[in-house]
C-alpha cells in the first residue's frame, strides 16, 4: 500500500496523462462497436494491458532504493520480454481492412489512439529502466545497449506479428521460439523479411524514441 502511495504521488502528472489517452481510446472503441455492432477490436483492451506491463515494472522498481544488480538485472530479462507489447500496437493498424469502408476513418482513429498510448507507456518505460540501469551499472553504454534493445523490439513485433508468438510463449513453448529464431539468424536470405521489417521498424523506434527523449528534456 506504501508502494502504491509513493508512485501516485511521485508520478500523478504522468499517470494522469495515461489515464486521459486510454480513457479517450476506450471511449473512442466503444462509439465503433456501437456504430459498427461489432466487438472486433476489444482484443486492443487485452493488447494496452499486456503494453502497460512493463511500465509497471519500471515503476514499481523505481520505488526500491536498496534494489542489487542481481535483482535488477532479473526483472530487466522479465521487462524485456514483456517490452514489444507495447510497440506491437502500431501493426494493428493492419486490421483496418475489414471494417467498413464509411467508417474507416473511425476504424483509423481507434488504434492509432491504442498505438499511440502504447508509444507513449514504451518510451517512459525505457527512459526508466535507463536511469535504472545507470545508477548500478555506471560504465555501461546505456545508449548503444537502449538502441540494440529498440532493435529487438523490432524484431519482437515481427516474432509476434507473423510468426504470432507471444510473451509467455518464452516459457510455454521456448524450445519452438528458439529454433524459429534460430532458422532467422541462420539462413538470413531466407527469411529477408524478417529482416527488413526488423530494421524498419527498429528504426522507426528509434527515430521515436529521439525525438520522445528531447521533448522530455525540454
Amino acid at each position: 500500500m506504501e508502494t502504491l502511495k509513493t508512485i501516485v504521488q511521485t508520478r500523478f502528472r504522468t499517470l494522469s496523462l495515461i489515464s486521459v489517452a486510454l480513457t479517450f481510446s476506450v471511449i473512442l472503441l466503444m462509439v465503433r462497436m456501437k456504430l459498427n455492432k461489432s466487438f472486433f477490436f476489444l482484443f486492443l483492451i487485452w493488447n494496452v494491458f499486456l503494453a502497460i506491463i512493463p511500465y509497471t515494472i519500471t515503476i514499481y522498481l523505481s520505488t526500491k532504493p536498496n534494489l542489487s544488480k542481481l535483482k535488477l538485472t532479473l526483472w530487466s530479462l522479465v521487462w524485456l520480454a514483456f517490452l514489444p507489447n507495447a510497440p506491437y500496437i502500431v501493426t494493428d493498424l493492419i486490421h483496418i481492412r475489414i471494417g467498413s469502408d464509411s467508417l474507416l476513418w473511425l476504424d483509423i482513429l481507434v488504434i492509432l489512439s491504442f498505438a499511440l498510448s502504447g508509444l507513449l507507456l514504451f518510451y517512459m518505460s525505457i527512459l526508466d529502466m535507463q536511469k535504472l540501469v545507470k545508477s548500478k551499472f555506471e560504465k555501461l553504454p546505456i545508449e548503444t545497449i537502449s538502441v540494440s534493445i529498440l532493435f529487438l523490439c523490432g524484431f519482437g513485433v515481427y516474432l509476434g506479428r507473423f510468426l504470432r508468438y507471444n510473451s509467455w510463449e518464452i516459457i510455454s513453448q521456448p524450445h519452438l521460439l528458439f529454433l524459429d529464431i534460430l532458422n532467422i539468424i541462420m539462413a538470413p536470405f531466407q527469411h529477408y523479411d524478417a529482416w527488413l521489417f526488423t530494421l524498419g521498424f527498429g528504426l522507426f523506434l528509434v527515430v521515436g524514441f529521439w525525438m520522445f527523449r528531447n521533448l522530455n528534456k525540454n
